[in-house]
C-alpha cells in the first residue's frame, strides 16, 4: 500500500483500498496486519510534518538522561519567539500519535481528512506559529522493542502484568500529563500573547483539565477554543467554578458531527457550555475535516475582537 497523490492509501497493483478483513475467520491477524500499518502510517506522517510542514521535533522531558525513555511534539521554527498568534493542536485519544485526527480516517479516507496536516498549513499560514502535541505517546513498550515475545501476549496490557512491560515516559504518562509538561514548558513561557487550541474528542476534556489546573495562566494566554466533538463535562470538571464556566461559554465554540449543515446551531441540552454548532457531517471520523474553513474563520473573527 502506499498514497496516491491524492493522498488516498491505494494497494499498488490492485488500486484498491485497505483491506481490514484480509484473512478469513482471523481476527488476531488482521488485527496485527492492521498495526503494522499503523505503524507505518505514523512514521510517514511524522516525516510528513518535518519534510513537508518544515516541523521541528522536540523531545521531552527536557531534562531526560541519556538512557531514558522520552516522548516529542512537533512545533514550527519561531513557535515560541515569535510574538504572533500561537495555534495549538490537541488530538483525541487512541492508538494513533501526532499529526492525525484518527488512523482509521486516515486509512479510509486519506491523507486530507485523517491528518492534521492541512490545519497545520493553515494555522501557519494565518497565525504564524503551531504546535502539535502528541498526547498519546505514554509508554514505551519493551515487547516491540525487544520483540523477543510472540504476539499472543497483547492481552498483558489489560492486566497486572502491564507494568512489567510497559514503561511510562515521565512528564507524558497520560494525554493531561503531556499536555500539562508542555504548556508549563512551552507554551506558557512563548512570546506569543494570543493561543489558541483545537481540541478533538478526549482533548476537549484534556484542554478543560489544563484549564482547571493552571486556571489563571490559561485565561489571560489563550484567546480561542474550538472542541471538535469534545469529550469534555464543563460542570463535572469545573467543579462549578463560575469564572471557568463563564470563561468557556465566552471563548469556547464546539463543533459536532450532526445533519444540520456546517455551523448551524445544534442544541445541547446536557452541556451548560459554549455554543455548539453543527460540523457539517454525522461521521466522526470527518467532522475536523468538514470544519477546518469554519473553525479557522471563528479564530479569526475572535482574535480580531480581542
Amino acid at each position: 500500500y502506499d498514497f496516491n497523490i491524492k493522498g488516498e492509501l491505494k494497494h499498488l497493483d490492485t488500486n484498491e483500498s485497505f483491506v481490514f478483513n484480509y484473512y478469513k475467520n482471523a481476527h488476531e491477524r488482521n488485527h496485527k496486519r492492521y498495526q503494522v500499518l499503523g505503524h507505518f502510517i505514523t512514521k510517514y506522517v511524522y516525516e510528513l510534518l518535518e519534510r513537508v510542514c518544515m516541523l521541528q521535533k522536540v523531545y521531552i522531558p527536557t531534562d531526560a538522561t541519556e538512557d531514558e525513555p522520552r516522548s516529542f511534539f512537533f512545533m514550527s521554527k519561531n513557535a515560541l519567539t515569535s510574538s504572533s498568534s500561537l495555534i495549538v493542536l490537541l488530538q483525541d485519544h487512541g492508538v494513533f500519535c501526532a499529526g492525525q485526527w484518527g488512523l482509521r480516517t486516515i486509512v479510509s479516507e486519506g491523507l486530507e481528512h485523517g491528518t492534521q496536516i492541512p490545519f497545520i498549513q493553515m494555522a501557519l499560514q494565518s497565525h504564524g506559529g503551531v504546535v502539535v502535541l502528541n498526547p498519546n505517546d505514554n509508554f514505551v513498550d519493551l515487547k516491540t522493542e525487544k520483540e523477543t515475545l510472540s504476539f499472543s501476549t497483547r492481552e498483558e496490557s489489560l492486566t497486572s502484568t502491564q507494568s512489567v512491560w510497559w514503561i511510562p515516559k515521565r512528564g507524558s504518562s497520560s494525554p493531561k500529563e503531556h499536555t500539562m509538561y508542555v504548556w508549563d514548558h512551552f507554551i506558557s513561557k512563548s512570546a506569543a500573547k494570543n493561543v489558541a487550541f483545537v481540541a478533538h474528542g478526549y482533548g476537549g476534556l484534556v484542554f478543560v483539565d489544563l484549564l482547571v489546573q493552571r486556571k489563571y495562566e490559561v485565561m489571560n494566554k489563550v484567546y480561542s477554543v474550538a472542541f471538535i466533538n469534545s469529550m469534555h463535562n464543563t460542570q463535572h470538571q469545573t467543579r462549578s467554578d463560575l469564572q471557568i464556566q463563564e470563561w468557556i461559554q465566552k471563548y469556547c465554540r464546539e463543533w459536532v458531527s450532526n445533519s444540520k449543515p456546517l455551523d448551524k446551531v445544534v442544541g445541547s441540552l446536557v452541556k451548560v457550555n459554549c455554543p455548539t454548532v453543527s460540523a457539517g457531517t454525522e461521521k466522526y471520523g470527518l467532522a475536523p475535516s468538514c470544519c477546518l474553513h469554519a473553525i479557522f474563520k471563528y479564530l479569526k473573527s475572535t482574535l480580531k475582537a480581542k
